[in-house]
């Protein structure tokens, strides 16, 4: 079976939105694009969960993507964040990102509301059928509150441009049976999980550490794609302590804009109601980054 998507394969950063003083800092948010293009990173996502998407209003959330797009040039592929509870908002955004000049746009389940899973399919259909662009279904039922069935997610397999899932049930099973009868690329969604998705026939990762160590994730993803399972095996359980670590502490982006501080590539900032991490996580923080070798 020839795999839809192949393009998005490897490693895709989901970003995270820098801010100063309330406002989106676009001189920053360039930095990291450029940042994300020298370690060799195949692909980056603005305004997902990561970018604190539910945060920004209408406007800054067409202003991160147009900017990313902008800075990107198509040195690196750009896979916009562009999903919503509201059919037509994702709509709307998806044509935006799309006529900003996206590779792809990506799209949370609907979060609240919880479709049935007919309601999923004519969303993602309705969406498919508006805009022309490949479209990767992000599927994270411990944010949305309800999960994408494999079932339905092989139904959407047969809608031409969407190409690609962001599997983040945690689900083995669940992502056997979708790399089994479909045609989709299947993205891991899950840092630590990544490598037992590649042995399933996964393809490559959205990832969050990706945003401080995205050269030892592409190594891991390389390592694999070649047949070097012990180095891949190594990779993984480096990076698996700092994953860890950093999604223990708080709820994602918190530990990793927290990181990128105490490594000098961000402020920190947050938007409520995100909140910072006390002093005493910042310190055991700065300790995972010591003990992995970036301080």
């Amino acid at each position: 079976m020839t795999t839809k998507g192949e393009q998005f394969a490897g490693l895709t950063v989901a970003l995270v939105t820098p801010f100063r003083d309330g406002a989106v800092d676009e001189a920053a948010l360039r930095k990291l694009v450029d940042f994300q293009i020298e370690q060799g990173a195949d692909c980056v996502s603005p305004v997902g969960t990561t970018g604190e998407s539910p945060t920004l209003s209408h406007e800054e959330h067409e202003q991160v993507i147009s900017t990313v797009c902008d800075h990107a040039a198509g040195r690196i592929k750009v896979m916009a964040g562009t999903g919503s509870n509201s059919t037509a908002e994702a709509i709307r955004l998806t044509r935006f990102a799309k006529n900003a000049g996206a590779d792809a746009a990506l799209l949370v389940a609907p979060y609240y509301n919880k479709p049935t899973q007919e309601g999923f399919f004519l969303h993602y259909q309705a969406i498919a059928e508006a805009v022309d662009i490949p479209l990767v279904v992000y599927n994270i039922p411990g944010r949305t509150a309800k999960n994408i069935e494999a079932e339905t997610i092989v139904r959407l397999a047969e809608i031409p441009n969407i190409v690609a899932v962001k599997e983040s049930t945690g689900s083995m099973d669940q992502a056997s049976q979708i790399i089994a009868e479909s045609n989709l690329t299947v993205l891991s969604g899950d840092d630590s999980l990544t490598l037992p998705l590649m042995a399933l026939g996964g393809r490559g990762v959205v990832s969050v550490v990706g945003n401080i160590v995205p050269q030892d994730v592409k190594a891991m993803l390389t390592a694999f794609e070649k047949g070097d399972l012990p180095a891949a095996r190594a990779q993984h359980y480096k990076l698996f302590s700092l994953c860890r670590e950093l999604l223990s502490m708080a709820t994602n982006p918190i530990p990793i804009k927290a990181a990128m501080k105490i490594l000098g590539r961000d402020n920190g900032e947050l938007r409520l109601p995100m909140t910072p991490l006390d002093a005493a996580q910042e310190q055991a923080l700065a300790e995972t980054l010591r003990t992995y070798g970036l301080l």
